[in-house]
């Protein structure tokens, strides 16, 4: 993405952004954890604290992988190394490079610690992650161009 203007290190990249960046990964927490615990509820295996954390640490931590990788991909990008643009409220890149790992450095922590990674759960889980990850990202920008309107 190209800007026609430059912008100063404290300028518009974060004064435009719909949602502050420590709301952005609670909201992303949530998504992940409510994953979780409907996932846990559907097999009936309870809602104790520490199985709903041993279930949910891996995608966390996948998810937490995304925001790095996202972060950092937003500074490459960046003609400007102070004035980059990491929106992590965005769907992409930034949204779809969380889900993404997510999902995919979840499911090889679950398979590492033998937690289990059946393929249908990796569907599920892509499927179900993908639409909380995503989807909170699009209601959001949705609410935002509405209110610019």
């Amino acid at each position: 993405m190209s800007r026609s203007t430059p912008v100063a290190a404290d300028a518009a990249p974060t004064s435009t952004r719909s949602l502050p960046m420590p709301v952005t990964a609670v909201i992303d927490l949530v998504a992940v954890t409510v994953f979780v615990l409907i996932g846990r509820s559907s097999h009936e295996e309870g809602l104790a604290v520490v199985g709903v954390l041993q279930t949910l640490w891996p995608f966390a931590v996948g998810a937490a992988a995304g925001w790095s990788i996202a972060y950092v991909y937003s500074h490459v990008r960046s003609s400007d190394w102070f004035g980059h643009d990491f929106r992590p409220e965005r769907i992409a890149p930034a949204g779809v490079i969380i889900w993404f790992c997510a999902v995919a450095v979840g499911m090889i922590l679950r398979y590492l610690l033998h937690q289990g990674v059946a393929v249908s759960f990796i569907i599920v889980a892509t499927i179900s992650l993908g639409v909380f990850l995503i989807g909170w990202r699009a209601v959001a920008g949705f609410i935002a161009r509405r209110r610019t309107t």
